[in-house]
């Protein structure tokens, strides 16, 4: 054994070799919904019964992703970034996770917030122009959505830290996009977590695009999961269309979390179908035929054949599934169809635990405005 890798053996950091994701990103299911010719080495396919549920969820995120986008069309809500084509990456990662974990999302993922157990209206408030989140992150262990991007990753990296200080056995799950990877905010939490041993699954949602900008114009890794190896964590690569093989790998990464062996990194292999918001146009950086290719590629489609193929899933199954997500669909037009108008008043209830003096004053004097303009149009 050469002395530098001995040296590193000795004082606990891995060899290089033991942290290297697959050569070619894990697949169980085809794009054609069959499965894969060989079964990915070292990881189990989930029991079907989680895959069922799974398939349920995914039906109604995609419903979901599509009422809110019709939403934004309406003027319901100020913007809104679709992650249609990427459910098998939200889906998977909120189910990957138990009552105590904590999941750190991004501004796109509105579907596993949803899938964790933020109420729909909820997970929207931010994106209608609200003050906040819309939500109470400790009752749901969901982290207020990060719109800069990357700036969760090291809260992240805290709040795993933390609940490794005090033995509470949870794990953090913070999603990033391809673009947050060539953040600093996306080394700093890496080299942390790495140092500190914490327990927290990066899971690196790889749309191929930053925006406008195509991966090739962001990083010359031969797969982004390589960046984990420079710091000392465990890499992994996964066909991020495929449910099954996003399961299996984030049920790995989050064990080894949860066993006390420090962060894990996977990159999923995905394609953001819709604009990067309703504000954009991809038509002026990406051609149809790309899309048309990542369309027949779909998560969704590519699950319910699988599993009606294995005999897991059958047409009743698949149509109320269908209805609950319209069920969802109906109630969230109908309380988003409903003006909300903001109290003035809010802008001092927390801004300290006690007020100051001098808010105490500013809201008087503003309560006494409101009420002179509210007399007058009486």
């Amino acid at each position: 054994m050469p002395a530098m890798v001995a040296e590193s053996v000795q004082d606990g950091r891995p060899p290089a070799q033991a942290l290297l994701p697959s050569a070619v990103p894990v697949q169980f299911v085809t794009e054609a919904g069959t499965a894969a010719p060989a079964a990915p080495a070292g990881y189990a396919e989930p029991p079907g019964e989680r895959l069922r549920e799974a398939y349920r969820l995914m039906v109604r995120g995609r419903r979901f992703d599509q009422q809110a986008t019709a939403l934004s069309r309406q003027g319901r809500l100020a913007v809104y970034p679709s992650s249609r084509g990427q459910e098998a990456c939200q889906i998977a990662g909120a189910l990957a996770l138990r009552e105590g974990d904590w999941l750190f999302p991004t501004y796109r993922d509105t579907v596993a917030m949803v899938t964790r157990g933020v109420d729909p209206v909820q997970a929207l408030t931010l994106l209608r122009g609200d003050r906040h989140c819309g939500f109470d992150p400790p009752a749901v262990r969901v982290a207020p959505p990060c719109t800069p991007l990357a700036t969760h990753l090291p809260h992240a990296t805290g709040m795993a830290d933390a609940l490794r200080r005090k033995g509470a056995g949870g794990v953090v799950l913070a999603l990033v996009g391809d673009g947050g990877t060539s953040e600093g905010d996306f080394h700093e939490a890496l080299n942390f977590a790495a140092v500190f041993r914490a327990p927290v699954v990066f899971l690196i949602q790889n749309n191929r695009y930053a925006i406008s900008v195509p991966l090739a114009r962001q990083s010359a890794a031969p797969a982004l999961a390589y960046k984990g190896v420079g710091y000392g964590v465990p890499s992994e690569q996964v066909d991020g269309n495929d449910l099954v093989a996003v399961t299996a790998v984030l049920t790995t990464a989050v064990d080894h979390a949860r066993a006390g062996q420090g962060p894990f990194l996977v990159e999923a292999h995905t394609y953001r179908v819709d604009g990067h918001t309703n504000a954009d146009d991809p038509g002026r950086y990406r051609d149809d035929d790309e899309v048309r290719r990542w369309l027949a590629a779909d998560p969704l489609r590519r699950l319910e054949t699988y599993l009606l193929g294995r005999g897991l899933l059958t047409e009743r199954d698949v149509e109320a599934a269908r209805a609950d997500a319209e069920e969802l669909a109906a109630d969230l037009r109908a309380r988003m169809d409903v003006e909300v108008r903001p109290d003035p008043l809010d802008l001092f209830a927390h801004v300290y635990a006690e007020p100051t003096a001098q808010l105490v004053e500013q809201r008087a004097r503003l309560a006494a405005e409101s009420a002179d303009t509210e007399s007058s149009h009486g």
